[in-house]
């Protein structure tokens, strides 16, 4: 069975702004996906993120609906695991430094650590590890 992928689609203002953000955060693009409005990058060989500006993304969207101002309400969670600790330091850390902004508080529970940032349009990333001996047990 071929492992299902995921395109996670954003609405962004400037597409070669956001993509340099997550360019600063390691990832890459696929130009086979991208154009002048739209930006697919590349987070694992699953993972997509389509960053498309407004009124392309609109173009997607059901009839009647409008696209949510990320910084103003959260209506997506974007979570991705890290294989440690110091790797969702990294990740929040290079976000920060790229321009994002803290998202909250980061989350200390012992068996699991993460961290959060907001992008440069205000959606809500969060990146954490699990202790893989809490998981088993």
């Amino acid at each position: 069975m071929t492992p299902q992928m995921i395109f996670v689609n954003l609405p962004v203002k400037d597409v070669d702004a956001s993509k340099a953000f997550f360019e600063k955060l390691g990832y890459a693009s696929n130009p086979q996906f991208s154009d002048e409005t739209s930006a697919c990058v590349v987070i694992s060989d699953t993972i997509f993120v389509m960053l498309l500006e407004e009124p392309r993304f609109t173009s997607f969207m059901a009839p009647g609906k409008e696209v949510s101002d990320a910084t103003k309400s959260t209506e997506v969670l974007v979570t991705l695991s890290a294989e440690s600790r110091e790797a969702c330091d990294r990740l929040a850390d290079a976000a920060l430094a790229a321009g994002g902004t803290p998202a909250k508080e980061p989350l200390e529970a012992g068996f699991m650590y993460g961290r959060s940032f907001a992008d440069l349009d205000g959606h809500h990333w969060e990146v954490f590890w699990m202790d893989p001996a809490a998981v088993q047990g």
